[in-house]
């Protein structure tokens, strides 16, 4: 599961759910990369289906190699992205720990007292349902070749010939942006379109984490991906450097990623017409539930829409 979710003791029906997450930095602004973690952070409860959190802590590693100067400007910034996330989610940051590190890192805990009709587990996905993505992939391959672009190194001169400044930049605003957003919605809409069960794509990439949501399920099924929706031009970005990022083959990681889920196709409609509406954002049917062994799989040349 995304988050734990510990019963309370003498309280029955409520249950402690809990999640936790830090990573180093992946954009330049301090002030982005704070809300990012922030949406990271609360994503394993949005993937539960928890849309209410009720308290968060804040790691934060400051590095050594910083200059006072450099420490008294970035360190504020992220500390302000992380808080002004966390408010729009309804959270308080009530504290959390400062540490000395030979790298920045930047993360979380976030936590909520709910009710079991509170939490979807991720369990119920049935033969006949649709697998449903939130985010486009390849925020990856963004981050990266944008520091290679800056960089001016050999990796770049590998891609610069198949791409170009303005088309980099570009997939890196709007892999910042998405990596910002809240699946709040999507977890909100989860409910009101009775999605059965649920993950978010990050660090195992969408076929890892589709693999590990089907291994989880109560009913013998597997999940088949048919289409990936990513970041317009990372496909040929990624291919332009072998199989350094795997996107294709769905291994390739994510951070703050889309909600992955199992929901019938009359749902999934509902849900992607709605949070068009609420938020201007696209969600994508991918995949199919179908009887099987709990596994997952991408069919043979998927269909790439470009985001």
């Amino acid at each position: 599961m995304d988050a734990s979710v510990t019963p309370i003791p003498d309280k029955p029906g409520t249950s402690l759910a809990q999640t936790t997450d830090f990573f180093y930095p992946l954009v330049d602004d301090p002030y982005m990369q704070g809300r990012i973690a922030c949406a990271n952070v609360l994503s394993d409860l949005y993937a539960m289906g928890v849309v209410s959190c009720h308290n968060m802590l804040m790691l934060l590693a400051v590095s050594k190699d910083m200059t006072d100067a450099e420490r008294d400007v970035v360190i504020p910034l992220i500390m302000r992205g992380f808080q002004d996330t966390a408010q729009e989610a309804g959270c308080l940051v009530t504290g959390g720990q400062t540490v000395i590190n030979p790298w920045v890192t930047v993360g979380g805990v976030a936590s909520t007292v709910c009710s079991d009709g509170d939490i979807i587990m991720p369990e119920g996905a049935v033969a006949g349902d649709v697998l449903l993505l939130t985010k486009a992939l390849g925020t990856q391959v963004a981050v990266n070749a944008h520091q290679w672009m800056e960089e001016e190194g050999d990796r770049w001169n590998k891609i610069k010939d198949m791409t170009n400044v303005e088309e980099v930049k570009a997939a890196y605003r709007e892999t910042t942006l998405s990596m910002a957003r809240l699946n709040l919605t999507g977890a909100k809409l989860m409910h009101k379109y009775q999605a059965r069960a649920a993950t978010d794509v990050t660090g195992f990439g969408i076929l890892g984490h589709a693999k590990n949501l089907a291994e989880n399920q109560i009913k013998p099924v597997s999940f088949t991906i048919h289409t990936l929706p990513v970041i317009t031009n990372m496909v040929k970005i990624a291919r332009g450097v072998g199989n350094m990022f795997q996107l294709m083959q769905g291994y390739s990681a994510e951070t703050s990623g889309g909600l992955l889920m199992a929901i019938s196709k009359e749902g999934a409609e509902g849900f992607i017409k709605e949070i068009k509406e609420l938020e201007d954002c696209d969600a994508w049917i991918i995949g199919s539930v179908e009887e099987g062994t709990r596994t997952a799989k991408i069919v043979d040349n998927p269909t790439i829409i470009e985001v």
